[in-house]
């Protein structure tokens, strides 16, 4: 008769301490200091409006960089990412997205962000990045939300960060502007990053 009661008061309560165990309530303070991006662990997605009825999504698949972490430190972040390596799961579009209409590869090969401001809160977190983006031949500025995900040791004896940072871009503002109307000008870009601590 007890059985029921177990089952209702018992199995939430397991539930509800994995879940806090698994997702802890803040990050651990990234320790400062130099780091390297990890290719092979970090993720560029965007996501455009298709003809104002569905959402595209796509990704770039190379990406390195390096940036410094602390408030105390001098502020730099530079991200270098392959035009070339766009990848929306389709080759036919792909390929078009390479091409002069979009991203023009072959004359500009490398979209490259520098930041030369960071935003820190009281706990000592970077929160925000401010810098430029080059992109198809013209450098705007960028501001990126930042989060950090987590830190700490990994398996082989090194120090790890992960982050996520977001921004709002407009094509038209660096002269991709290939059917307008058809194709979102807002693009959102997601940057999860992983990085090594030099």
């Amino acid at each position: 008769m007890r059985l029921p009661l177990v089952n209702s008061v018992i199995k939430p309560l397991m539930l509800g301490l994995l879940l806090s165990l698994a997702h802890p309530s803040s990050a651990e303070v990234v320790a400062p200091g130099n780091y390297r991006v990890d290719p092979d662990h970090s993720t560029i997605l965007f996501t455009v409006s298709h003809l104002g009825t569905s959402v595209l999504t796509g990704r770039f698949n190379a990406v390195e960089g390096s940036f410094v972490v602390g408030p105390n430190q001098a502020p730099r972040v530079d991200i270098s990412i392959k035009t070339a390596s766009v990848d929306t799961n389709h080759e036919k579009r792909d390929a078009h997205l390479r091409s002069p209409d979009f991203f023009n590869v072959k004359q500009f090969p490398v979209m490259h962000f520098v930041a030369d401001k960071v935003d820190y809160d009281t706990q000592g977190q970077p929160t925000a990045l401010h810098g430029k983006l080059s992109l198809h031949g013209k450098t705007k500025p960028v501001t990126l939300d930042l989060s950090p995900v987590g830190a700490g040791k990994d398996p082989w004896g090194g120090y790890r960060a992960g982050f996520n940072a977001k921004t709002i871009l407009k094509r038209s503002d660096f002269g991709m502007d290939f059917m307008p109307g058809g194709i979102g000008d807002e693009i959102t870009v997601t940057l999860n990053i992983e990085a090594i601590k030099e």
